[in-house]
């Protein structure tokens, strides 16, 4: 046989001669190859790679010719491979393959074709991407039920609120001196309001308000809150770098996103070591990869949260972001945090990056830019003493419903002590029996989340009886995510938790009509 045909199929040239070169024609048809692929030799060595499978691994492992070909898979893989790879790998098998510096392997799907002179094609199919999709969609089931959970109980909690901000408001009115020992518990449940607003964010039933924010701006305004949080022993270092590039997003969210991560870094620290924050600006020309998320094209504002701690383990990495993984129950850790950071980013059109090794674990957040100017968050105010609640005459008769008995009466003695006569009904279908019955109130106030009969029902129904009928209706949700449309409907609105004072005032705005008597 001649030496060209020779090295065309792979043999050999002859018996003690050098290894043949692989020929142009073969590596050609390597470098075609869309997934990953090896040419080995007989003693499972490497003698070429294509582009497909370098980009799988990264530059950080070098795939230079005698490289044994076990190098190319993760660590913990190589005792089940070492026997596929000797006895020609009969039947396809899946594996992971060594992994970049600080991110997780690349599950890879692989067969072995044999050729000759005991030579073999390795090939690697890419399985990430259909894992990812399953993932998603198994992620997705999860999160639909812990939104339902999470919606659930935020409901009942801001009942809850509204009866401690209730009656701390009847307490102070009643003792004006006992104001003072009262006001941290008021600010308590103000910022237990605005928990449960950012778990209503989580479950999808909270409307978010998105704005046009200086990135750097925006996190400077978090450093003081931050290094509270951190402790002493904990070095903040903050780097602007952003040159007044602005996001679209959340000012609460962001805030949320920084406590959270913050929190992570120094739980990872034990309370000791550097936690550095820097903002920067980015452009990608094409999809970078990356974990979680691959970064798409486009002009990006940067922010980088960085600690010195142990890092994550490499076996855990892949699953840091799944609700309830958490390694930090005995602690108290839900598993939430870092999943509801990812669905902001997320709904925010960003992206995130994580990368980790001992003593260096970076979160990467890009969110897109925008070029309108900043809109400047309004300032929380700070917790309002009650209004004092005027006495009058007796203005009008309203219908009072709500299944929540304790914040029931609060609002029928707020409403009382307003002048308004009130009548009380405990569900939907006590309130529309009443109205059957032939009771003509001036308005009616109902909760919409109660059994039997809800409150957007109820008003539909108390319409047909008295067609102008003011109706006031509140919800634990924001109205965005009740479904309805009250404004069309001429309902009017009341968010919970809300204060005896605003639900005297909102009943003052009603028209008058002929229907009440």
């Amino acid at each position: 046989m001649a030496d060209g045909v020779r090295t065309i199929l792979g043999f050999p040239r002859k018996k003690g001669a050098a290894e043949p070169p692989v020929d142009p024609t073969l590596h050609a048809l390597l470098e075609a190859l869309p997934q990953g692929a090896a040419l080995l030799d007989s003693a499972a060595s490497i003698l070429r790679t294509n582009a497909a499978l370098r980009d799988m691994l990264g530059p950080s492992l070098p795939l230079r010719p005698g490289t044994p070909a076990l190098s190319l898979f993760d660590p913990q893989a190589r005792a089940t491979l070492r026997p596929w790879l000797e006895q020609g790998g009969t039947t396809p098998l899946e594996a992971p393959l060594a992994a970049p510096e600080g991110r997780p392997p690349i599950l890879a799907l692989l067969r072995l074709a044999p050729l000759p002179a005991g030579r073999h094609l390795l090939l690697a199919e890419d399985l990430s991407e259909r894992s990812r999709r399953r993932e998603e969609a198994e992620a997705g089931e999860r999160l639909r039920a812990i939104g339902q959970l999470a919606g659930g109980i935020a409901h009942d909690v801001n009942n809850l609120l509204a009866i401690i901000l209730g009656a701390m408001d009847a307490a102070i009115l009643a003792a004006p001196a006992a104001a003072p020992e009262l006001r941290p518990a008021q600010d308590a449940a103000a910022r237990g309001a605005a928990l449960v607003r950012r778990l209503l964010a989580f479950a999808r039933r909270q409307q978010l308000e998105p704005r046009v924010l200086d990135l750097d701006e925006a996190v400077a305004a978090a450093i003081p809150m931050l290094r509270s949080l951190l402790g002493p022993r904990i070095a903040l270092e903050f780097r602007p770098a952003a040159l007044g590039r602005r996001v679209r997003v959340d000012p609460v969210q962001l805030d949320q996103v920084l406590l959270n991560l913050a929190t992570n870094a120094r739980d990872a620290m034990a309370g000791q070591g550097t936690l550095t924050i820097a903002t920067d600006t980015a452009i990608s020309l094409q999809e970078e990869p990356g974990f979680p998320d691959p970064l798409p094209p486009g002009r990006w504002a940067v922010l980088d949260i960085t600690d010195t701690g142990p890092g994550i383990r490499p076996d855990i990495l892949p699953r840091i972001l799944e609700p309830f993984f958490t390694t930090r129950a005995n602690q108290g850790g839900t598993g939430l945090g870092l999943a509801t950071i990812h669905g902001i980013l997320r709904q925010s059109g960003g992206a995130l990056q994580i990368t980790s090794r001992p003593g260096h674990t970076r979160f990467r957040i890009h969110l897109p830019r925008h070029e309108a100017p900043a809109e400047h968050p309004a300032e929380h105010p700070a917790t309002p003493a009650p209004t004092p609640l005027a006495t009058t005459p007796p203005q009008a008769h309203i219908l009072l419903v709500d299944d929540e008995a304790p914040l029931r009466r609060l609002a029928a003695t707020a409403l009382e002590r307003a002048g308004h006569q009130v009548t009380q009904a405990e569900d939907g279908e006590a309130a529309l029996e009443l109205l059957e019955s032939g009771l003509h109130p001036a308005a009616m106030i109902s909760d919409i989340a109660m059994p039997g009969l809800d409150g957007m029902a109820l008003a539909r129904a108390a319409r047909t009886h008295l067609p102008t009928l003011p109706i006031i209706l509140t919800s634990g949700y924001a109205e965005a995510a009740l479904g309805a449309d009250m404004t069309r409907e001429g309902i009017n609105f009341l968010p919970k938790p809300y204060r005896p004072a605003q639900l005297v005032e909102i009943v003052a705005s009603l028209p008058q009509t002929a229907d009440g008597a």
